[in-house]
């Protein structure tokens, strides 16, 4: 039975978004959840203006609100994680291997994964430098977990189970065909994504708020992938315009 919190979650079907309720998944617990619209910009729910956002209610009665997935995800560790379902003991060498990973993932894989998705599927006109600019930082990234994988007995990145680590990456691997990667390059990779697919909590909080959809661009043509991406590419711009003043 999940575990009964006051957690609120505010997210979206993104790679940002799902990290936050798959955890919540693994972990077990009951929360809320709210979808946000960003196609009409209601998406400024914290100081940054993005989701996912969170808010909980400490042990004194005060609410507690917190954004940046990964400030979120470890404080759901922090507070819900004591049996170590996702996580190591504090002081642990796995614990500070998880954390390397995380923040990898924050300063690292989702900025560059995210540049490379603007500039290939939604900016207004095509610059290739920006594109193999983030094409090869992301395949370069892409690598660093390849050869990670590579080496794990558990098929995880870190020790013998998965954590908030794979977590925090498995969305934006997901999105890999969708950014402009071809996965197939990464068989260590793909074995990872599929082997988290298939955990049960992976696949009900993947599909929070709404169906994920991003494994689907596997199969589709540079034309159908074009047209896909046309929408969202006008509602960005307006955002852009909407955030510059």
């Amino acid at each position: 039975m999940a575990q009964r919190t006051d957690i609120h979650l505010y997210t979206t079907q993104t790679p940002n978004g799902i990290k936050i309720s798959i955890l919540l998944e693994e972990l077990g617990l009951k929360y809320q959840t709210t979808a946000v619209e960003i196609t009409k910009n209601t998406q400024k729910i914290n100081p940054n203006g993005r989701i996912p956002a969170l808010t909980d209610t400490l042990e004194d009665g005060q609410t507690v609100k917190l954004f940046e997935s990964g400030s979120i995800m470890q404080y759901l560790v922090d507070r819900y994680d004591k049996d170590h379902r996702v996580s190591y003991p504090y002081g642990s060498r796995e614990h500070w291997e998880v954390n390397n990973w995380l923040f990898w993932q924050m300063g690292g894989l989702g900025p560059m994964q995210g540049q490379l998705a603007h500039f290939n599927r939604y900016a207004p006109e095509k610059i290739q430098y920006g594109i193999d600019r983030y094409r090869n930082e992301t395949r370069r990234l892409y690598g660093v977990m390849e050869t990670q994988l590579q080496k794990s007995r558990s098929g995880y990145l870190v020790g013998d189970r998965c954590t908030v680590a794979d977590i925090s990456c498995w969305g934006w691997v997901a999105a890999a065909a969708g950014s402009g990667v071809n996965i197939a390059e990464f068989p260590a990779l793909k074995e990872w994504r599929d082997k988290l697919l298939a955990r049960p909590a992976v696949e009900k909080g993947r599909n929070v708020p709404s169906p994920h959809k991003a494994l689907e661009f596997d199969k589709l043509s540079d034309g159908e992938m074009k047209k896909t991406f046309e929408s969202a590419s006008q509602w960005i711009q307006a955002s852009m315009k909407e955030d510059s003043k």
